[in-house]
């Protein structure tokens, strides 16, 4: 085997049993993006097994599959596009998001011989998915034809604890949970809180939170709440590879497409057979990974199917010798999150672009 990431589900039980106690409420567990790259199904077991009551994803067809996996718990889907095939969400029992009335419309009219359980995404201040101008035209004929089972929003700015905006978005989520109640809806589901916030904003936990990234182990924002390890969180995911091989090389040797690197002396270079199709980021330039108890960098720049770092003149490694590229860096390797900063991006990217050439591997202890 080239590559694989190995996937600890005892580390995803262990994050969803904290943020859980940490919001005192429902936890729905973000199950989008395979996961954020770490296997929808295995991922959506696992967390319903450690409390989880909701699952959350984004497209229709990540709910269609949780279902046909044998997955009954409750799922909401919240980008489900006009047009979808709402008679079949409804058929499944997928819980809908509506954010317009138009797709309302759509849902209402999918809702023959069963009601569409929805519910209503209001627009708060992130000015993205949810009812925002047309929600003063919502009136309670117009929900007559679905089951309304929740209302929510999503924070903006939950990764920053001090900002203004995270109270005024709490307000106008409150305002219209009002609007709700006036319409004879009390006793739905009103979530709003993110990863972040059920970290910092105990104001925001409601009767539900929805935590996707720090359920995998990894900080909504290094910067602004600090790592994994500053949140009691266990990163969940590792990715290794062989190395394809091993040369000497003479100093000054360039490295890769364009020669953008040479190297700086004599030394050994590997080339480790994953690249940008597997999901390494090109832009990666000072990331790397772990062998023999050190970091080796990247030299040159990372192809589709491979990319070479500098293993240094006295390194041991051989061909077929194994690699982290990261993991939570408790013994020395590079972490996503320093991948991220590598990429001029975020943990989350690095972990959800992992490609599907990459198999994932499950077990209950990675570390």
């Amino acid at each position: 085997m080239r590559a694989e990431a190995l996937v600890d589900l005892s580390a995803i039980k262990h994050n969803i049993e904290l943020l859980k106690k940490e919001a005192g409420t429902n936890l729905l567990a973000v199950v989008k993006a395979d996961a954020y790259g770490h296997g929808l199904v295995p991922v959506a077991k696992t967390a319903l097994t450690a409390g989880a009551t909701y699952l959350g994803v984004a497209l229709l067809e990540e709910a269609v599959e949780l279902r046909e996996a044998g997955i009954d718990a409750p799922i909401l889907a919240w980008l489900v596009q006009p047009g979808s095939d709402f008679k079949k969400a409804i058929d499944l029992d997928i819980e809908l998001a509506a954010a317009s009335l138009v797709a309302l419309a759509e849902i209402t009219a999918a809702s023959t011989e069963k009601k569409a359980k929805v519910h209503l995404e209001v627009d708060t201040g992130m000015s993205r998915g949810g009812f925002l101008d047309e929600w003063d035209s919502l009136t309670p004929e117009l929900l007559q034809g679905v089951e309304v089972v929740g209302i929510f929003s999503h924070l903006a700015r939950a990764d920053e604890p001090g900002e203004a905006q995270n109270l005024e978005q709490l307000d106008r989520f409150k305002a219209a949970v009002d609007r709700m109640y006036s319409f004879g809806y009390t006793k739905i589901l009103r979530h709003l809180s993110n990863s972040a916030a059920t970290l910092k904003n105990g104001a925001a936990a409601f009767d539900m939170v929805r935590t996707g990234i720090a359920m995998y182990g990894l900080s909504p924002d290094v910067q602004t709440l600090g790592d994994s390890k500053a949140l009691a969180l266990r990163p969940a995911m590792q990715v290794r590879a062989a190395l394809y091989l091993v040369k000497s090389v003479p100093a000054d040797t360039p490295v890769g497409y364009g020669a953008t690197e040479k190297t700086s002396s004599d030394t050994k270079l590997a080339v480790v057979a994953m690249g940008y199709a597997d999901g390494i980021p090109r832009i990666a330039h000072h990331a790397g990974v772990w062998l023999s108890g050190k970091r080796a960098p990247i030299i040159g720049r990372v192809s589709m199917d491979q990319f070479v770092v500098d293993l240094g003149a006295q390194s041991k490694a051989q061909s077929g010798d194994w690699v982290v590229v990261f993991g939570n860096g408790s013994h020395g390797e590079l972490t996503a999150d320093e991948w991220g900063l590598a990429s001029q991006s975020i943990n989350y990217e690095i972990v959800t672009r992992i490609g599907p050439r990459v198999p994932r591997i499950y077990s209950a202890h990675v570390y």
